[in-house]
């Protein structure tokens, strides 16, 4: 058997891509490079990933500190088995996640994925409850959240053209109306009559709903929904994958609220995005429920990469960049920047709910045949395509969200055509 390339490559490529229909979408551009908010394809074309290659990029493509991180990882340790064994880059990675978190997340599960660090965090919930001599399995999540692709973040997500193929493989979680504006007290009073029935824990995005359309909600209903918890013993396990990192203008989105989980998934930006890597935090309380003579309550989860050294390397890296940078001035800035640009569609009324986050924003075209696959979706994709934009609209939700290191006019290029995309939909 031979693995050598085959000469003369030619017809359909056999890669099956993600979130793609293959049947309809147009052939994929082949990107070679990416230097601070730009890509540059095989052609020579340049595209202005406004959307940090799904939320992923923070710093900028191919920062030079994390470059050279994991350079020198690669050429020292590439790989070692995390049970059972440790290594520099985990063991400090840990150590700065604890201190940079919200106080009393004392212990770090590394993972592979967003996905895989919240599916971590539902099996911690649930060990620690069934160590706990508890009968606690129900799962509260909030209307529209998306939490992952696993067969257990799926379940906690919402059900709908994402897992519809998959409903018979998930189990039923208690899901809470979404907080609209004006609406809170209804959310709030769904999670205490949920509360009375005595779940294992809530699960939620903080402040935003990304996939679900970058819903938003402000932070006090974070904050009251976390008392309730704590009164209630629920456990309230925070999803931060793309909210973490300053994409809402602080590190983590839980410490506007005053907010500290008792369970808090990162990844995304944990490596700036170079890497995928995951780190689920917990209290003491619930790693002291597995720790026992016992075996059998050892926490069974794993990957074969759990802690890759390059990827926790990258991730220091990544750290450095925060210290050793004014990050948290370049975040605030990025937000005026996006506010400023993003005023003239207040008063356009061919977009609804014009709203912005830290550094995110969002609005939704006005157009009759909304939601993720609305009509308006592939032409809004095809026409940022042909302007060299990397946006991907969420059905008729058009949102930003770009790298810290995006200029002002990078910036006006988005803008102007988003103004335009209103004109080719149609919208009143």
């Amino acid at each position: 058997m031979s693995f050598a390339q085959p000469s003369g490559l030619s017809g359909p490529s056999p890669v099956w891509h993600p979130f793609t229909q293959h049947a309809l979408a147009p052939e994929p551009p082949v990107v070679v490079r990416g230097r601070g908010a730009w890509l540059e394809t095989a052609e020579g074309g340049r595209i202005l990933d406004a959307i940090s290659s799904w939320w992923v990029i923070t710093h900028g493509h191919c920062h030079p500190r994390i470059v050279e991180a994991i350079r020198a990882q690669a050429g020292q340790l590439d790989q070692v088995i995390f049970a059972g064994h440790t290594h520099p880059a985990a063991e400090a990675l840990a150590r700065r996640l604890v201190h940079a978190a919200p106080e009393g997340l004392d212990h770090v599960f590394f993972s592979d994925s967003g996905s895989t660090s919240v599916e971590v965090a539902l099996k911690m919930a649930a060990g620690f409850w069934r160590h706990s001599g508890a009968a606690r399995t129900r799962i509260l999540a909030l209307e529209h959240g998306y939490h992952g692709d696993t067969i257990g973040t799926m379940s906690a997500g919402a059900r709908g053209i994402y897992n519809e193929a998959y409903a018979p493989f998930l189990f039923e979680v208690t899901r809470l109306p979404f907080p609209e504006p004006g609406r809170e007290g209804e959310t709030l009073a769904a999670l205490e009559a949920a509360c009375r029935e005595a779940p294992a824990a809530l699960v939620l995005e903080p402040l935003v709903l990304g996939a679900g359309g970058m819903r938003m909600y402000p932070p006090w209903v974070l904050s009251e929904m976390a008392a309730l918890c704590a009164r209630n013993g629920v456990l309230l396990i925070a999803d931060e994958v793309m909210t973490g990192f300053g994409r809402t203008g602080t590190l983590f989105a839980c410490t506007q609220a005053g907010v500290v989980p008792d369970i808090l998934c990162l990844s995304k930006g944990l490596t700036g995005g170079s890497l995928p890597l995951a780190a689920t935090l917990c209290r003491r309380e619930i790693f002291d429920a597995h720790y026992s003579a016992d075996r059998t309550r050892t926490f069974f989860h794993s990957s074969s990469f759990t802690a890759n050294p390059i990827a926790c390397a990258a991730a220091l890296a990544n750290l450095d960049i925060w210290d050793a940078e004014d990050v948290a001035g370049r975040v605030a800035a990025l937000g005026a920047l996006q506010e400023e640009r993003l005023a003239p569609f207040r008063d356009d009324r061919r977009f609804r709910h014009v709203r912005r986050l830290g550094t995110i924003t969002a609005l939704d075209l006005a157009v009759e045949d909304a939601g993720y696959l609305a009509g308006i979706g592939p032409r809004l994709a095809a026409l940022f395509r042909e302007r060299g934009l990397l946006l991907r609209p969420l059905g008729n939700t058009i949102y930003v969200l770009p790298p810290y290191c995006v200029t002002a006019e990078e910036l006006d290029l988005v803008y102007a055509a988003i103004a335009e995309a209103a004109d080719l939909a149609g919208a009143p």
